[in-house]
């Protein structure tokens, strides 16, 4: 055997080594379970009404994603995201992800999603906390815009490193409705919460102006909804 060179047999013990290390690198543990009351919602989008704003139109609100121990992340103003503090109150709904939908690939040929090299250009992780660290350092240095650089961009932008569903294209729209179809309410009282405001002014409004009110109340959603939309447009441009 020429001098210097290893036995076939120790690199291939080398190489199922590596292969084992891997595998235990990738390995999912188990979750803590949900407690609403530490405000912990392991692996969690989760969503609050917004003051004024959720007031007359119920479906926008102000959303955080969690790191895999439960603590919650939100993007909430200017080179800024919050840990564990999460702005404008309590979580009232939550939506838990599976991890096993997310890409964590240890190099380029080891993505089982579709979109390799476009996954590895956006930036990759190999864990879900590793996912979040890199997305709130990237909007450490955004300036907060409601309609199109929000808490929303942020989830949406987590979202896509993890490569989810093996979707790149979630945005603010996609985002939204995940929470809107599939969230669950936290308890009754986040119900009571997130509707009792746009009841009351709903209320007082046909009182004291008639339907004229719900007209204009239900065109401000509607022009709500298609700034949200267009600021999406914009920014999905390449």
């Amino acid at each position: 055997m020429p001098r210097g060179r290893p036995p076939i047999m120790d690199l291939k013990t080398a190489y199922d080594v590596e292969l084992s290390g891997s595998r235990i690198q990738h390995e999912l543990w188990p979750l803590d379970e949900i407690d609403p009351r530490k405000a912990k919602f392991p692996c969690c989008l989760v969503w609050t009404p917004l003051p004024v704003v959720s007031w007359l139109a119920p479906f926008i609100g102000h959303v955080g994603i969690c790191r895999e121990a439960g603590a919650i992340l939100d993007f909430s103003g200017s080179y800024f995201v919050n840990v564990e503090d999460f702005a404008f109150g309590a979580a009232a709904r939550y939506v838990q992800l599976d991890r096993e939908k997310c890409c964590f690939p240890p190099n380029l040929a080891g993505h089982k999603c579709k979109h390799g090299y476009q996954h590895e250009e956006f930036g990759t992780a190999l864990t879900w906390d590793d996912a979040l660290q890199l997305s709130m350092r990237h909007f450490e240095h955004k300036s907060y815009n409601l309609f199109t650089c929000n808490s929303y961009s942020f989830v949406a932008n987590c979202l896509n490193r993890l490569c989810y569903e093996g979707s790149m294209d979630w945005n603010m729209i996609t985002v939204a409705a995940l929470i809107l179809f599939k969230g669950q309410w936290v308890n009754s009282m986040s119900v009571i919460r997130s509707f009792l405001p746009f009841t009351v002014v709903l209320c007082l409004g046909l009182l004291l102006v008639g339907w004229p009110f719900l007209v204009g109340l239900f065109s401000f959603s509607l022009l709500l909804f298609g700034w949200f939309l267009l600021g999406w447009c914009v920014l999905s441009k390449p």
